[in-house]
């Protein structure tokens, strides 16, 4: 990984290509729970995103989410934050 200084060449764009190293480091420092991380389809009228999902509860082919908004009809493995803009997608636990 090259450095912040090296990120300079690209301006303006630099801090949506790459975090920086405190960044980096703090994500690698945060509490994080494969078992109960998973991102949650939310469809609008006109798109399709994820959100970020706790799982609370599974029961009976039920899985119940703790989110801010969304329907709750697919469920995906979320990464670990110290994947936030990894370069290389082999790294990662999930692919989606």
């Amino acid at each position: 990984m090259s450095s912040d200084s090296e990120m300079a060449i690209f301006g303006a764009a630099a801090p949506y290509l790459r975090k920086s190293e405190k960044e980096r480091i703090e994500a690698q420092n945060k509490p994080f729970d494969a078992k109960t991380s998973v991102f949650v389809v939310h469809a609008k009228e006109s798109y399709e995103s994820y959100v970020k999902s706790t799982i609370q509860s599974k029961e009976a082919g039920k899985v119940t989410v703790k989110t801010e908004g969304g329907e709750v009809n697919q469920i995906f493995a979320m990464n670990p934050p110290k994947y936030d803009k990894i370069e290389d997608m082999a790294m990662m636990t999930h692919l989606h």
